[in-house]
């Protein structure tokens, strides 16, 4: 993880996670923030707080990302049907031996007809075909 550098700022760097992870992990408004620090005796005006927000919300979700575990070597591909306003779907979902998600992908199709499911790959310059045998 990177250092956050809170230097030339008036308040302490606890005040100024506390408020930054309300904001982006509870989706309150700026207001509701300021009137939370306010119980706790912080008088702080909701300007300082979007301020906060613009310069360290990027830095700390970039600090997760690069904190999150990695997916691992082995992973399952499930598939399943659903059906939304009528039209069929197929969902495909890759996860790893952990049971977390590598990747999935939406798509309307009728099996496997328009793109391949993931994790498959065509040869360079060939277009998919559909599946080696049709049902």
């Amino acid at each position: 993880m990177q250092p956050i550098s809170y230097k030339r700022h008036r308040f302490p760097t606890l005040v100024i996670q506390h408020a930054v992870w309300l904001y982006f992990r509870f989706s309150l408004s700026l207001r509701d923030i300021e009137d939370l620090l306010a119980e706790r005796g912080i008088e702080v005006s909701y300007e300082t707080i979007r301020c906060w927000t613009r310069k360290f919300g990027q830095q700390f979700a970039g600090n997760l990302r690069r904190s999150r575990p990695k997916p691992t070597a082995t992973w399952h591909l499930d598939e399943m049907v659903v059906r939304i306003n009528g039209q069929q779907m197929y969902v495909w979902r890759a996860v790893d031996s952990e049971g977390l998600p590598v990747a999935h992908r939406p798509s309307v199709v009728s099996l496997y007809k328009t793109e391949p499911p993931l994790g498959i790959r065509t040869p360079r310059g060939r277009k998919w075909r559909g599946p080696p045998c049709a049902a």
